[in-house]
């Protein structure tokens, strides 16, 4: 049954659009499960107890680990094989939603996102560079736009699906729903996708590549993410991991550290593989990908756009379900308003890219994003009503299918197909980055936000000044769920009013760092819109 593609051979996949579709469907699966824990994250940390640091670290852990590992498998990808590794992902990230869905601590919980973290890490460049493999010309375009339509699909219904499965079963079923997937996709990968790999590889595996680049890479994300909360360079709180405590009286941040070991890390790792193409061994990374100016403007463009798009998805769940008193499922179909406008959109993205070239279309997408935010940010108040909160997230949707659609293609367009692992690979480690930099980033302006909108607005509804402080420490490090306690116990109205009113001012601030970021994107797009005309031009 396996069919074998190279860059040797002109042989072609039996049913390369079935193909695509099991593809798209093993990242939509990984993509769906990035953004389906986003909505149960309150009802997760009420059951199991967990901090807004905690709450960070579910989404933001499996971003490290992806940066960490994606140069790594995209280079194995290339070099062993792209099902194969595909198959393997898709086992090991099976195990790990297992393992999820058997949590009850937030120990147990974030070691299980690191399994899962691990399979998506073989999933991703497999998928990609294949789909880059088995299609050419025309055709190629058209996959890459389905493909980008999967992606922002996917991750915009993943909120829904969240709110259905947490408000009728628990919260463990956002993770038993991809044991029945996956086995499925086990299935259809063996039967219809193609076996390919890379050009003939040169000799030598560069393990000492790898080391260095999941050191950087995870050392990079790692101080990203705790820097806004210990301390970035002298500590101003402890760090805690699995009863290991780097303490506040340290004369020096583990975030400062962190930084000094991703700049050496990757340093090296850029001369180590320098180094390896001059004596003509096998590198992890070729460093030529980011002479094609399309590449690196995109890789830039997608980089800032993921850190906007995450930094919405962590914090608006948190405002619908604890500032707005929404049940998981309403916030949920909410936020499905997303995949109202990307499914649409992204469907008939290859069609628009046809008189606006690929670039020309993610420009577009992103200025509707953009458009979509800031009306989000003008409407969000303690008593917003859930349908003109969608009405806002339908326009941003259809932005996100545009722009998701076309910048893979955008990206890869000038990639060789006998390194497209690597090329796919940068573009996920690039994207994971940016994701874990917006829930990061998010999460930290959120945490500084409520230390000045809770206490005024409680003084402001006449909270005497010590039960006001208690309640917005308890708030600010329950990343709003004492809000939705004090709601069901029936505390007092104007408290619960005063509270639901900082927490939205909060999210404001944080929808408008999330609306900063996709500026730069577009502004990146536009650059990337440049350089393809210009390339258009000279080929005439």
């Amino acid at each position: 049954m396996e069919q074998q593609i190279s860059r040797g051979t002109q042989s072609r996949p039996q049913r390369p659009w079935v193909a695509l579709g099991v593809l798209a469907a093993g990242l939509g699966l990984v993509v769906l499960d990035g953004t389906i824990v986003s909505v149960a994250l309150p009802q997760i940390i009420e059951d199991i107890g967990l901090s807004l640091t905690d709450a960070q670290w579910v989404n933001s852990l499996y971003a490290v680990i992806l940066a960490a590992l994606l140069l790594s498998t995209g280079k194995l990808a290339d070099r062993f094989g792209r099902k194969k590794l595909f198959i393997i992902g898709v086992l090991v990230f099976a195990t790990g939603s297992l393992v999820a869905a058997g949590a009850g601590t937030a120990g147990a919980l974030l070691g299980a996102r690191a399994i899962q973290a691990v399979g998506a890490s073989c999933i991703m460049p497999s998928t990609l560079s294949s789909v880059n493999a088995m299609f050419q010309g025309k055709q190629r375009a058209a996959a890459f736009g389905i493909w980008g339509a999967v992606i922002s699909g996917a991750a915009a219904i993943g909120p829904l699906a969240g709110g259905l499965l947490t408000q009728y079963a628990s919260w463990h079923w956002i993770f038993l729903v991809n044991l029945p997937l996956g086995a499925l996709l086990l299935v259809l990968a063996i039967i219809y996708v193609p076996e390919s790999k890379g050009g003939r590889p040169l000799p030598g595996a560069d393990v000492d590549g790898a080391m260095l680049s999941a050191i950087g890479m995870g050392a990079l994300v790692f101080a990203i993410i705790q820097g806004p909360q210990v301390g970035w360079f002298t500590p101003t709180a402890d760090f805690a991991l699995a009863g290991w405590i780097w303490p506040s009286s340290a004369p020096i941040s583990l975030v400062f550290v962190s930084l000094i070991v991703a700049a050496v890390a990757l340093t090296l790792f850029v001369r180590w593989e320098l180094h390896r193409e001059k004596v003509g061994r096998s590198a992890l990374l070729d460093l030529n990908l980011f002479h094609i100016g399309s590449f690196s403007w995109g890789n830039l463009t997608a980089t800032t756009v993921a850190i906007g798009e995450f930094a919405l998805l962590f914090v608006l769940p948190l405002y619908l379900v604890n500032a707005l008193g929404m049940s998981v499922l309403g916030a949920g179909v909410v936020l499905a308003a997303m995949a109202v406008g990307a499914f649409g959109s992204g469907a008939a993205a290859r069609h628009l890219a046809a008189r606006l070239g690929s670039a020309g279309t993610v420009l577009l997408g992103l200025g509707l994003e953009v458009i979509g935010v800031l009306a989000l940010t003008g409407l969000i108040r303690g008593n917003t009503p859930g349908w003109l909160i969608a009405i806002a997230l339908v326009v941003y949707g259809i932005g996100l299918g545009l722009a998701s659609a076309q910048l893979t293609g955008a990206v890869l367009a000038s990639v060789p197909v006998e390194i497209s692992g690597q090329g796919s690979a940068t573009q996920s480690t690039v994207r994971q980055i940016g994701s874990a930099l917006g829930t990061a980033v998010s999460g930290a302006v959120l945490s500084a936000a409520l230390a000045i909108t809770l206490p005024a607005q409680l003084a402001d509804h006449g909270i005497p000044e010590s039960k006001a402080t208690q309640l917005a420490e308890a708030t600010t490090q329950s990343a709003g769920t004492t809000i939705t306690q004090l709601r069901v116990r029936g505390d007092s109205a104007s408290t619960i009013d005063a509270l639901s009113a900082g927490f939205a001012q909060a999210t404001q601030l944080a929808m408008l760092v999330a609306a900063v970021f996709l500026l730069l994107g577009v502004l990146g797009a536009w650059q990337l819109r440049r350089l393809h005309q210009l390339h258009e031009t000279s080929t005439r």
